[in-house]
């Protein structure tokens, strides 16, 4: 069996993504890691070659960031990257996800024992979402995703889809995945505030026109999704502790305001509706 990493990166140190983490927390699964580094306007492409590691291959491009539609630049990367892979099996990982040593075992198991079974064309995952810092993570079921895709067989005409979060095969048909015991731990939403507004207002930009940026407002992009944060009493990946030993941002997650959790749990079933309805009368 062989397993082929891949992930995309650009502008990662200007925007604060544990790029580095995220590649170091899937290597030991990998034969070979592909990484496609966009061109970008820090060090990126310095950090990622200094990884000591002959699996470790770099492709630099240069993205088309006229691309907007829905964020379609970050499939294209991603597939960029894809082809490139040689395995059996390929293992992704976003520049701002880690997946912790203590599922290692986990995910390789899972690959071994499905690595001849056709029903089974991909492993999702279960998602912890930090948020402020790393601290807290968010806990709406509701509005943050709870499972994604992150390994997929090769060789299937399985791409990336959208805007990178997950995959299908190329006519568009859903792939076969099965659920395994492993988190990914997502940092995206786990940096300084004025970093943090910088990234989401060129985040943004992936999915919308010039114009349409001048219509949106500026605290838009400041962490705005309080209510449902728990205090995270586990442990995080090795590879990021020293990250976040130097972490020295405030982050209020006013827990005190949050409402009782049996309050928030009935708030949070009825979620859909309660923002559908929002959505009605703000079209009035």
């Amino acid at each position: 069996m062989r397993v082929s990493g891949f992930t995309i990166i650009r502008n990662g140190i200007k925007y604060f993504y544990p790029f580095r983490e995220a590649i170091l927390s899937i290597l030991p699964l990998c034969d070979e890691l592909i990484v496609n580094v966009g061109d970008s306007e820090d060090k990126t492409y310095e950090a990622v070659k200094s990884i000591e590691s002959d699996k470790i291959r770099i492709i630099r491009r240069t993205w088309d960031m006229t691309l907007r539609e829905g964020g379609k630049l970050l499939s294209v990367e991603t597939n960029a990257a894809l082809k490139e892979c040689t395995g059996n099996w390929g293992v992704y990982i976003q520049a701002d996800e880690v997946l912790h040593e203590k599922y290692l075992d986990t995910v390789m198991n899972a690959m071994r024992i499905n690595l001849n079974r056709d029903s089974v064309e991909a492993l999702r995952f279960k998602y912890r979402h930090f948020y402020g810092s790393y601290d807290y993570y968010q806990d709406n079921y509701r509005n943050w995703y709870i499972k994604e895709i992150r390994v997929i067989k090769l060789n299937r005409q399985i791409i990336s889809w959208g805007d990178a979060m997950s995959f299908r095969h190329e006519n568009t048909s859903p792939v076969k995945p099965i659920d395994i015991d492993a988190e990914i731990y997502h940092y995206g939403w786990v940096k300084p505030p004025d970093t943090m507004m910088l990234k989401r207002i060129d985040f943004h930009k992936l999915y919308h026109a010039d114009e349409e940026m001048l219509s949106i407002s500026e605290s838009s992009f400041k962490f705005d999704d309080f209510g449902n944060l728990k205090k995270f009493e586990g442990t995080h990946p090795e590879v990021i502790k020293a990250r976040i030993e130097v972490a020295n941002w405030k982050f209020d997650a006013k827990l005190d305001q949050q409402n009782p959790d049996w309050i928030r749990k009935i708030l949070i079933f009825l979620f859909p509706l309660t923002k559908r309805i929002k959505k009605i009368l703000n079209l009035k």
